[in-house]
């Protein structure tokens, strides 16, 4: 049970794609994944900070998990964590392993000649 950190009440986490160099040096693999940062409110930032760590010292993995829109559970690896004091109280930041969004791109292969028009040609 040491090996995640789960959230238990409230919305979906906000994912952040980050561009840090040292950030996106967290995961080098042979797969593509983005490197994210999510802040969370927590009251015992300090212990899930060690638990990370204990985990990481021992060669575990550590995982974020959380119930996505839809109400379904999903986990996500945690590459790196920092607690923070606030005025609005502590603050989990956790910086995450996952697959890029797939996003649809469509691409035009019509030549610029495609475009004559045909009334022309007669």
């Amino acid at each position: 049970m040491d090996d995640k950190i789960t959230i238990i009440e409230g919305p979906p986490p906000v994912f952040e794609v980050v561009q840090d160099g040292w950030a996106m040096g967290l995961y080098e693999g042979p797969y593509v994944y983005d490197v994210n940062l999510t802040r969370l409110r927590t009251f015992n930032g300090q212990a899930l900070i060690e638990r990370c760590h204990r985990a990481w010292n021992e060669g575990s993995a550590m995982t974020l998990e959380y119930r996505n829109d839809m109400g379904l559970e999903e986990h996500v690896p945690i590459l790196a964590a920092r607690h923070l004091d606030t005025n609005e109280g502590q603050v989990l930041l956790l910086w995450v392993m996952r697959e890029p969004d797939e996003t649809e791109t469509e691409l035009d292969f019509r030549d610029d000649d495609d475009n004559i028009d045909t009334d022309l040609l007669s």
